[in-house]
């Protein structure tokens, strides 16, 4: 008889200890469990070599009056080459190499670190785990708590850093609506492409789950904050939708930086709508 003070058995070794159950199988899923992380990790790694290609090309990131949200805002000496595209000039003559190694580093500190990106890569890349009731291959768990995990913990101030980044597509779509001569009440294409993008954009940031928290936690009584609690609703709502609008803006970024591109690059010209 159980007397309660047993101790409680290791999980060290995960799915692998002796106290589980002994079946042969790995798993008893009989559908296509793979299918899911297999998409994921095609899905992601699409994105990250298109990425990697347009942010070490260093060219056809603006035609007048779009920027590529992959170079925005230009802190490079650099950009000054670019047929008067805008530049910020942060960072002097010193800075050789393509100017959107500073500008990424901060909208993927936010989705690195994003609870669904990490559930995404972690199952896609490292199967950990592949698929629910599928065992990973790790021998051993340690979670977000050692060395480089742990700094996934960053996520809720890199909250505040995606803000920042939203904000500055925000001023370029708006930009979007003049001229290549500075004229406001332009609209082509390329505006709808933008206003897409960065619609998309802050309803994933919104999404987040930190945002739900910094809206709606630390509060005992909801009645007591009734503006608070229907923003947390609000909130909620779309924390509902966290991983397509994860997928969607991903997408919408990569095709706002293409139209940028085939502009740029004389592929055509912007299809002007008024």
């Amino acid at each position: 008889m159980a007397t309660g003070t047993e101790p409680r058995p290791s999980t060290t070794g995960g799915v692998r200890e002796g106290n589980r159950a002994a079946i042969d199988a790995p798993h008893l899923r009989i559908d296509r469990w793979w299918l899911a992380p297999a998409a994921t990790a095609a899905g992601l790694l699409a994105f990250i070599v298109y990425s990697t290609w347009r942010a070490f090309s260093n060219a056809d990131y603006y035609a007048a009056p779009y920027v590529s949200p992959f170079y925005s805002p230009c802190l490079a000496d650099n950009c000054r080459d670019m047929a008067g595209g805008p530049n910020w000039d942060l960072f002097g003559s010193w800075w050789g190499i393509s100017p959107a190694i500073i500008v990424l580093i901060f909208p993927l500190s936010f989705r690195l670190t994003c609870y669904y990106y990490r559930k995404a890569y972690y199952r896609g890349f490292w199967a950990s785990p592949p698929a629910c009731a599928v065992a990973e291959p790790h021998k051993s768990y340690s979670g977000e708590t050692r060395f480089p995990l742990i700094l996934q913990n960053i996520h809720r101030y890199t909250f505040y850093v995606a803000l920042l980044v939203a904000g500055v597509l925000t001023y370029d779509t708006v930009l979007s609506f003049r001229d290549e001569h500075h004229h406001w009440g332009h609209m082509g294409l390329g505006t709808i492409v933008f206003l897409v993008n960065i619609v998309l954009i802050w309803a994933y940031t919104f999404s987040c789950h930190s945002c739900r928290h910094i809206v709606g936690g630390r509060l005992r009584h909801f009645s007591k904050h009734p503006v608070r609690y229907r923003m947390w609703g609000w909130v909620g709502k779309l924390n509902a939708r966290h991983m397509q609008l994860a997928w969607a803006s991903l997408i919408s970024v990569a095709v706002a930086d293409f139209y940028v591109f085939l502009l740029a690059s004389g592929a055509f010209s912007d299809p002007r709508l008024f």
